[in-house]
């Protein structure tokens, strides 16, 4: 008794014990996931549930790109926020009338409540940075060589007039108009930072309450990321409520329809539910969080958990009437379909296991957790299945199954009747059939020519989405929702003491020989400046480090200088101011003045709409410096008068907006970019123009020009996600055909497997392509998902076709075999998987609706073209496929050997090209020199003498 009788003898003898271990595993886990999450401070050892709907853990936390974003706002304090959009385009003065500002002033003042403690700190709405028309400053002369700050609208205005004087002054100042306030007048945006954009749910759900109450023609519209994310994890949990309960409801139907016995049936359903529930559990036991990709690991299993089953009960249900044994058909049954279920299993685990050769966390762990949970159905099918059947009584089976009377067709089904004509039309046609195929190929490699790859997180919404609309009604009004930040930082040489100080006393020496012949005292004031420095530097271990402390001696010195000295020691001090000031690069006019260029540049993409940098900051405040004229609306001339701006801007009501353009050292500065579109190919777009103006146009000073921002890390993983994608792609077909090399132990075989999944794929990524839809995330993952799946038909089509050629010894005999019950089987399955996935059809979401309608006609188009492409390509390649030889060992097929080694060195390379140093080169190269070295030593194993062919 072999191994797979074994497995079957065993669960139909012990089938009480294996539906206790069943039952047992099931609630321990279930238990172990669950209980944390109910009481998290009893079980605190234990991981409760988590949801993560960020797209900046698409990247690893230690991904550069990750760290620089972060760093930059910590840096900048920037804070990710919640966008209220308030339009009006009923009253005539858009938003500018008494009613609206009024109702937007109480907005605010409820936003600036929504801040709690948790955990001894405070969350919630950062009120010192809210950006509403109450909370910004209008900046305006106040008389000769003064600037007037304040509050835009510190009260609702009572009058029609004061209304539109607030918009003229709002788009008088660069910074608020186009962010602020549309330049038609229709709409004003607040925007709310938040400590942490995990509360945008929190905050957003309290903001809807409250308007709510307000009555007024004005609309209001609720959006930006934090908002998109966190919301998709509220719709993600409503779909992981609907999609699997739907699944299940699907293909329960299904196998009622097929098999008409509600008892056989149940046990699939079983087989199901606790692998999906098994899986689930154990994502949850080991800490990983629900993402979006981990959240469809129920609608994925639930389908393949029962295609094992669908072949099971299909072969028990034309064997039973034969022998009315439950036990001995039963085993029977799973002696013929052991070795096929467990191919077919084992290539949909490397489809899905492939997805950990991806650089994109909640990928690796999709594809891990689905391929787990396809070997737990796997083990469940083989052992729950023969255990379950031994629960049915014998009388329930009376009329169950197809009594097979010679001579008569009568137990024949439509569906048989119809795989019978197709059978003889594959054979009669199969020259027609590979001709179209020829032609569906040159088609799709055009199509895929014509792919754009893009993704957009706000698209996940379906359009009609609160969210949808609040991102095309905004952006209408607006320069853009859509943030991204341009960073600018001053390249930091390595401090050197020496060279500090060689410069700074030839600037010295160079500025006392200027003022000596006014100031006498001036050659031994600033020969004690250059002793100070000298003492300065022996404990100082930086140039700002060092500035202080000669700042600080030069002031403590000049308190006690005789009086004939005091004007040199004053005129020492602003030397040291100077020099400092040459180390601020952000207070250099032409760094401005190039700063201003690249916001040029930006506008001339017609992607960005608006840009704020620290240059407009200092514009608008020269501009009311010099007696608010509109040509004085520059850059000043000297790094002293820039200074004087930025100083100035320090005594409105919010000065520590600087800060959020610039550093403190003045070394590193951002500007804001507004972008009307979040999709990543016109990030990609601004990104290119800018490295293009950048090359043609280099800045003033060496500087480190980098991006970052949301936007911006959306593109960095959507790159990684294609290259990774193609990666296991390339794995996971690498991995199959070595299976199919195993297990058919032919390399012309094993090529013919993968002829019916390779075109599916081909064929749907072309039509992707030719239809113009997005190569999106949900697109991206699919190629290595159904190439698991579609593989499977081949696999019982051709074990089963070659089984029955042995004993028919004829293709022209065989074929009507195979499309009898192994055909109907294939059928089934191909019905079952394909509908299975519909039901995320009725998901709130796009990524599940995508995922549902390919895969499902991915599927679709694998099972047909298994049935119509296979037996036609065996029909041509009969000759070739059917030798009557047989081979005396696994490495006696020459042909088989290489094949296999070509494929196991080509696996090696692509797994280890990211993770190892060596480059592309190198690692080709080793291949290069493998591959001929594993084939001569195929060709010396198959001459061996027991690898001598037999007749048969």
């Amino acid at each position: 008794m072999n191994l797979k009788q074994q497995i079957a003898d065993f669960s139909t003898r012990r089938y009480k014990s294996i539906t206790a271990i069943v039952v047992i595993v099931t609630l321990i886990v279930v238990l172990l996931a669950a209980v944390p999450s109910i009481w998290p401070k009893t079980f605190s050892g234990f991981h409760s549930i988590t949801i993560d709907t960020d797209p900046e853990n698409m990247l690893p936390a230690d991904e550069a790109v990750r760290v620089f974003h972060n760093q930059m706002k910590k840096e900048l304090s920037l804070y990710d926020m919640v966008v209220v959009g308030i339009v009006n385009d009923k009253h005539p003065d858009g938003v500018f009338n008494p009613q609206t500002l009024a109702n937007i002033y109480a907005l605010t003042e409820y936003a600036k409540t929504l801040r709690w403690q948790e955990d001894g700190q405070e969350k919630g709405v950062v009120e010192v940075d809210l950006i509403a028309p109450s909370t910004v400053d209008n900046i305006e002369q106040g008389g000769p060589g003064v600037v007037k700050f304040e509050w835009l609208m510190s009260q609702p205005p009572k009058t029609k007039e004061d209304a539109i004087t607030i918009r003229q002054k709002a788009q008088r100042i660069p910074f608020l108009n186009g962010t602020l306030v549309s330049e038609d007048g229709k709409a004003i945006c607040i925007y709310l930072p938040l400590t942490s954009k995990d509360l945008s749910y929190r905050v957003s759900s309290a903001l809807k309450k409250k308007i709510a109450t307000f009555n007024g023609s004005e609309k209001y519209h609720i959006t930006g990321l934090p908002v998109a994310e966190d919301t998709f994890g509220v719709d993600m949990f409503k779909q992981m409520a609907i999609s699997a309960p739907a699944a299940m409801a699907v293909i329960f139907l299904l196998m009622l329809i097929f098999f008409r016995k509600l008892v056989l049936i149940i046990a699939p359903m079983i087989v199901a539910i606790v692998s999906v529930t098994l899986t689930m559990g154990m994502l949850i036991i080991a800490g990983f969080p629900v993402h979006i990709m981990s959240s469809m690991i129920p609608i994925f299993i639930m389908p393949i958990a029962v295609l094992n089953s669908v072949h099971i009960i299909s072969e028990f249900f034309e064997r039973y009437q034969q022998t009315k044994d439950r036990r001995k058909t039963i085993v029977n049954v799973m002696d013929a379909l052991f070795l096929p279920m467990l191919y077919t299993s084992l290539t949909t685990t490397a489809g899905f296991g492939s997805l950990a050769l991806t650089p994109i966390p909640p990928v690796q762990v999709f594809g891990i957790f689905v391929a787990v949970g396809v070997m737990l159905a796997w083990a469940l099918t083989i052992t729950f299945i023969p255990a379950y059947v031994m629960f049915i009584k014998p009388e329930t089976l009376v009329k169950f199954g197809v009594v097979h009377i010679e001579g008569e067709d009568s137990h024949i089904s439509a569906l048989g009747r119809f795989l019978q004509w197709l059978g003889i039309a594959t054979y009669r046609r199969a020259k027609h059939i590979l001709a179209v195929t020829m032609v569906v190929i040159v088609v799709a490699i055009y199509g895929i020519s014509k792919i754009n790859i893009n993704d957009n997180p706000v698209r996940w919404f379906i359009k009609n989405h609160p969210i949808r609309v609040a991102d095309r009604v905004l952006n209408n009004h607006f320069g853009g929702t859509y943030m991204a930040y341009l960073a600018l930082s001053a390249e930091d040489k390595k401090f050197s003491p020496k060279d500090f100080i060689d410069d700074f006393n030839k600037q010295a020496k160079t500025q006392a020989e200027e003022l000596e012949a006014d100031l006498p005292q001036a050659a031994t004031v600033f020969a004690e400046l250059q002793r100070i420095a000298a003492e300065s530097l022996k404990t100082a271990q930086s140039r700002q480090e060092a500035f202080e402390k000669i700042s600080h001696l030069v002031a403590e010195r000049s308190k006690q200088a005789e009086e004939d000295a005091i004007d040199a020691w004053d005129e020492a001090s602003l030397f040291v101011a100077q020099q400092e000031q040459r180390n601020q690069v952000f207070k250099n006019p032409s760094v401005l003045k190039y700063q201003a260029k690249l916001q040029q540049a930006l506008l001339k993409t017609e992607v960005v709409g608006k840009s704020n940098s620290l240059a407009d900051i200092v514009k608008t405040v020269h501009r009311e410096l010099l007696e608010g004229k509109d040509q004085q609306f520059r850059i000043p001339d000297t790094s002293n008068a820039v200074a004087q701006c930025m100083i100035t801007f320090q005594s409105s009501h919010r000065p520590g907006d600087l800060w959020h353009f610039v550093t403190p050292d003045y070394r590193k500065s951002s500007i804001w970019v507004q972008l009307k579109s979040g999709d990543n190919k016109d990030m990609t777009k601004v990104v290119r123009a800018i490295d293009n103006y950048i090359a043609k146009n280099p800045p003033p000073i060496p500087l480190k020009i980098k991006w970052f921002g949301l936007t911006y890390i959306n593109v960095v993983w959507q790159k990684k996600m294609v290259i990774g994608m193609l990666r296991a792609f390339t794995g996971s077909f690498l991995v199959v055909l070595l299976m199919m090399i195993i297990l058919f132990r032919s390399s012309l075989w094993a090529l013919l497997s993968m002829v019916p999944l390779t075109i599916t794929i081909g064929f749907i990524y072309g039509a992707v392509g030719l239809v113009g839809k997005d190569y999106d995330m949900p697109v991206a993952i699919l190629s290595s998902m159904t190439l698991g799946l579609a593989v499977d038909f081949a696999i019982h089509f051709l074990v089963r076709g070659r089984r029955m050629y042995s004993s028919l010894d004829s293709w022209e005999k065989t074929a009507p075999a195979v499309f009898a019950e192994p055909a109907r089987a294939i059928t089934r399955n191909i019905i079952v998987i394909a509908v299975g996935f519909l039901p995320l059809l009725l998901a709130p979401l796009t990524p599940y609706k995508t995922v549902g309608t390919l895969l499902a006609f991915m599927l679709l188009t694998a099972g047909v073209g298994t049935l119509l492409l296979l037996p036609a390509l065996v029909k041509m390649l009969e000759k070739q496929l059917f030798v009557k030889k047989k081979v005396m060992g696994p490495t006696c097929n020459c042909a088989a050997c290489v094949l296999s080694s070509i494929t196991l060195v080509l696996l090696i390379v692509v797994s280890l090209q990211q993770y190892v140093t060596l480059g592309w080169t190198t690692l080709t190269w080793i291949s290069v020199i493998a591959i001929p070295i594993m084939a001569i030593g195929c060709g010396l194993l198959s001459r061996r003498e027991k690898c001598k062919l037999q007749n048969v």
